[in-house]
């Protein structure tokens, strides 16, 4: 029997969420399918615009029993009508799952359906959800939360992660990874991953000091000295010193940690590896060295990152 899927937009709509529709629409091709009956929502039905102009057709508000709604977000404020949000409480009662993406957070904590519940949004908005709906529990730094029937996630391509996180939750690991691998994105990112890129943050600004971030980050296993680096940047010691503090703000020693350090994270999110294992294949000479690596970076230990996981996904 196939599930529905209400996606909910208004005017004003950020366009790149709707790729969480796709997932849906690649699985309803594989074997098995169709699996989702995907339908399209807006207050008053019709042609409904974008923040881009591009425009999508849509039904209006009748029923409120869905397996799965999905409301999306925009780079701008969103101002609800009492019916939009009157919509959102009675579809957050009779369907099975409600989900946020981006900003669109705002519109059921605002709807009063996240109350007292563990959510995200984009990054930049976090602490606004936080300020204006403090009956949230926002963490700012995560792709996707699930919090019993409620998920909310990241900005712009989370949708993604999110709708193959419920892909799998309905149909299995198996069709969620064929999904991916159609969309050409790595598997689903975990739902506790950090929404930042440490490469990203360092923002190099040539293709030397970018071929020795990279190098770093396919070696970290290794001692990684700066005359190692210097030879994949192909300059001296003296010149690569000197670009890489200039391109990236940081010295190497510093911009290696925080690729380590990340790394390391990912690992403890995505697996129940031991600590010195985490440490040994990320380059940290020994757990110790971790630890105040990961106290610099994110205020706390790697093992309460790690004891934090378990109490976030008992499974």
């Amino acid at each position: 029997m196939q599930k529905t899927i209400a996606f909910v937009v208004f005017p004003g709509f950020q366009i790149v969420d709707l790729a969480a529709i796709t997932v849906f629409e690649l699985a309803n091709n594989l074997p098995g399918g169709p699996r989702y009956d995907i339908q399209m929502l807006s207050e008053h039905g019709g042609l409904v615009a974008s923040s881009s102009l591009a425009k999508v057709d849509t039904l209006p508000f009748s029923r409120h029993d869905y397996d799965t709604v999905l409301v999306g977000g925009a780079t701008s404020s969103i101002v609800a009508t009492a019916p939009f949000l009157d919509f959102l409480r009675q579809a957050g009662a009779a369907s099975r799952r409600m989900a946020s993406i981006c900003t669109g957070a705002m519109l059921l904590a605002e709807a009063g359906l996240f109350d007292g519940r563990r959510v995200t949004t984009h990054w930049c908005q976090a602490r606004q959800l936080q300020r204006e709906f403090p009956k949230t529990k926002v963490e700012e730094d995560r792709i996707f939360i699930n919090d019993g029937k409620f998920w909310s996630s990241a900005g712009m391509t989370a949708c993604i992660d999110l709708a193959l996180a419920l892909l799998e939750a309905d149909a299995g690991a198996e069709i969620a990874r064929t999904v991916a691998r159609q969309m050409v994105v790595y598997h689903r990112r975990s739902g506790g991953q950090s929404q930042f890129s440490a490469l990203l943050e360092l923002e190099p600004k040539s293709d030397r000091i970018q071929s020795a971030l990279s190098y770093a980050k396919a070696n970290l296993r290794k001692p990684l000295s700066v005359d190692e680096l210097a030879d994949a940047a192909h300059l001296s010691r003296r010149q690569f010193s000197r670009s890489f503090r200039l391109e990236t703000g940081h010295s190497p020693a510093k911009a290696v940690e925080t690729l380590r350090v990340e790394a390391a994270r990912t690992m403890l999110e995505q697996g129940n590896h031991a600590i010195d294992v985490v440490a040994r294949e990320n380059g940290f000479d020994d757990p110790e060295r971790m630890r105040r690596a990961f106290i610099r970076a994110y205020g706390m230990p790697p093992q309460a990152i790690k004891r934090g996981m378990r109490q976030a996904n008992p499974a």
